[in-house]
């Protein structure tokens, strides 16, 4: 009984046709599912490609001073360690990760804290996001990305009977959100809180949060957002930089990044200009192998390119959501939560990058997961997707079982 809503939420008509339909991929339940293995595969490549591409020039920058192969290099060794993370992510069963929700909340709280203290905290571009530790720098909020799947879905698990109740439902989980919410704007990364407070409420919407709950809490989400905004003078020129980019003024100012990254599309056309022929990659486009890659794919491979990497990130989290859905039939309830709020976290990544680069939304940093250069992103994104094959994994260890039973 206590997980009845859970099962009609998640599953589908029993038919045949769509039990065969949507169980063929588990005929051989000891092996892995290749198809997003290989989705995964071609993003990190594409990946590889555009940042050497879009890191080229770079080498004459005063501001950088390297070779022209340095990114490159480092992001196939942030790779090369993303694989191995992944690897010992794989490892770990998902009972056990459920075990530790409660130490990785903790951590993820202590992390943001030390962020933001003078002396740790590592200041860039105006924004204290990373820890030095040695030749590189860890962004904690990529750590909270991960521990926020793996605590929202205890935590809706574990609070199955109290979902429609305020106090003792949501109030334990809504103070973390704040908690946690509160320390990601102060470095400030309002992208990160954004993500963030997606992958908690997205989670509790589907273990069946109560939509008198809901509502009241999106309107303060909503509320908190634009309060942030107004009371930021950057965070309003940004704004209204947006709005209106093309304006002389703004257009050498807030709007610098998305004019040039609107240009760049428009450059690319249908097919683009060609691999290494892009144009605003040279000085003109800042950021342009983290934040913009997107903006320097449809200017070298035009809608096309862009379309390719879009309908592989529509696979991979398309996936993501099958396979939760698969263990929520399962009963791994808990698994099954953990593999759509990658999805959710993944999905709301790749919507504001997408949006930020093409206009839609006003310029946030956010990386386009896989794809961005960053160690910090490749690594967590790649022990999240590890958690996702693992999950994977034990869906089909247990259909094996059932099977086997017959």
């Amino acid at each position: 009984m206590k997980w009845d809503f859970l099962r009609r939420l998640f599953d589908r008509q029993h038919t045949k046709e769509n039990d065969w339909s949507y169980s063929r991929k588990y005929d051989t339940p000891a092996t892995t599912d290749w198809g997003l293995l290989g989705c995964v595969l071609a993003l990190v490549i594409i990946g590889l490609v555009m940042v050497f591409s879009a890191t080229i020039s770079l080498s004459d920058s005063p501001k950088y001073q390297t070779t022209p192969s340095h990114f490159l290099i480092r992001q196939f060794i942030f790779a090369v360690f993303g694989i191995i993370a992944g690897f010992i992510t794989f490892r770990v069963p998902m009972r056990s990760w459920q075990r530790m929700s409660l130490f990785l909340g903790i951590v993820s709280i202590v992390s943001l804290g030390l962020v933001i203290t003078p002396g740790i905290g590592r200041e860039v571009n105006g924004s204290v996001r990373w820890i030095p530790l040695g030749p590189v720098n860890i962004q904690v909020s990529e750590i909270v990305k991960f521990a926020a799947v793996i605590v929202a879905a205890q935590f809706t698990v574990s609070r199955q009977f109290f979902m429609h109740s305020v106090i003792k439902g949501m109030f334990p989980i809504f103070t973390y959100v704040i908690v946690v919410a509160g320390l990601l704007s102060y470095q400030p990364d309002l992208g990160a809180t954004a993500v963030f407070c997606c992958i908690v409420l997205g989670i509790a919407v589907l273990g069946g949060l109560s939509m008198r709950i809901i509502v009241p809490i999106g309107a303060m989400l909503a509320v908190s957002a634009v309060v942030a905004i107004i009371t930021s003078p950057w965070r309003m020129g940004r704004v209204f930089a947006y709005l209106n980019p093309w304006d002389a003024e703004n257009q050498l100012g807030k709007a610098y990044q998305l004019t040039h990254s609107l240009i760049a599309f428009g450059r690319g056309e249908l097919f683009g200009v060609g691999l290494g022929a892009s144009v605003e990659k040279m000085h003109y486009l800042p950021e342009a192998h983290t934040d913009f890659i997107l903006a320097v794919i449809g200017e070298e491979f035009g809608l096309v390119g862009v379309t390719v990497v879009l309908l592989l990130f529509y696979w991979l989290i398309r996936r993501a959501f099958e396979i939760g859905r698969m263990a929520i039939r399962l009963d791994q309830f808990f698994s099954g939560l953990v593999a759509q709020g990658i999805g959710i976290w993944i999905g709301v990544q790749v919507i504001i990058n997408t949006g930020v680069a093409t206009g839609l939304f006003p310029t946030k940093g956010l990386t386009l997961p896989l794809v961005s250069y960053g160690g910090s992103s490749l690594m967590i994104t790649f022990c999240a997707l590890a958690m996702l094959f693992r999950v994977d994994y034990e869906n089909r260890q247990l259909m094996y079982g059932r099977r086997s039973r017959k």
